[in-house]
């Protein structure tokens, strides 16, 4: 749509801090108002909307985009959001390892041995590892942590969290990018290791980097609303 407004800013109001367009404050796709925790993440999005030249682009405001997720589906739908967040540890990437070749499993062994030794400390969630693709059951225990650990985020933080562990199929790489024990570019190249060592063996096709290009934006914008949560 065209940008039909002059200035978006940020106000404090009940139960939070709203955005408007001259003046309006901005709804949610779901008609609700968008209502976020602080004004740093107010401010964030009023910033969004006043980037915005001749068109208003949904796919250029990613931080509009999670906050209206979060007041239109995941605080209405939080119980699901919950359930389909956690359910990545049952088969989490950091968990599969490959046998061959042998460079890849160094590589593997790197980069994810570290986010399993951290979420044993971290949440007292041990995880089994296997080589191969046939699913290995994990400790239920281990599970449960995980879960709880999902279940304690309020509503936004929930919204990052999924988005991430979606990207990233991977919970354990998205709470580290959550707890802040990688950044975005991190969580990124772990979720993406298998994909990277093949590519630097055969290459990349135009499709491939369209998907992964989609996938960075979306651990970017991830990792931009937490810390705005932060603030």
């Amino acid at each position: 749509m065209k940008r039909f407004y002059r200035k978006a800013e940020s106000m404090q109001g009940a139960g939070g801090y709203g955005i408007t367009l001259d003046g309006k404050p901005i709804k949610t796709p779901g008609k609700r108002d968008l209502v976020v925790p602080n004004e740093a993440l107010a401010a964030a999005i009023a910033d969004e909307w006043n980037a915005q030249k001749g068109e208003v682009l949904a796919a250029a405001m990613p931080l509009t985009r999670l906050a209206t997720t979060t007041v239109d589906r995941v605080a209405t739908q939080r119980d699901a959001v919950v359930r389909q967040t956690a359910n990545y540890a049952a088969t989490d990437l950091v968990c599969y390892r490959a046998a061959h070749p042998p460079a890849l499993a160094a590589r593997q062994q790197a980069v994810w041995q570290p986010l399993i030794d951290w979420a044993v400390l971290r949440y007292d969630a041990p995880l089994v590892i296997t080589s191969g693709v046939i699913p290995k059951s994990q400790p239920a225990a281990s599970l449960r942590a995980l879960a709880a650990t999902v279940a304690e985020q309020d509503d936004f933080a929930l919204t990052a969290l999924h988005v991430a562990t979606a990207a990233c199929g991977s919970l354990i790489i998205a709470l580290a990018l959550l707890e802040g024990q990688l950044d975005a570019q991190q969580a990124f190249a772990a979720s993406q290791l298998d994909e990277s060592f093949q590519i630097e063996a055969w290459g990349e096709d135009a499709e491939q980097a369209e998907r992964r290009r989609t996938l960075a934006a979306d651990i970017r914008a991830a990792a931009q609303f937490i810390s705005l949560l932060r603030k």
